[in-house]
């Protein structure tokens, strides 16, 4: 699943993020989502998020349970 859209990523949804570092090689983080960070309903580039351990990122992969 993609992270573009802001309704699709809940508070405790494991994902995959791109760190603001991470950005020119694309590696991807995965982490809990602990609070959504952009406002906007969705963004070409990933919501960001702010995970359970501090690291702020754009998600790219919602994982499923």
């Amino acid at each position: 699943m993609s992270g573009n859209i802001r309704a699709s990523i809940k508070i405790g949804a494991k994902v995959s993020v791109v760190l603001k570092k991470h950005q020119r090689t694309g590696t991807l983080t995965e982490g809990i989502v602990e609070r959504l960070l952009t406002n906007s309903p969705n963004h070409p580039h990933g919501i960001k998020v702010r995970l359970e351990d501090g690291q702020v990122g754009r998600v790219k992969v919602i994982h499923g349970d």
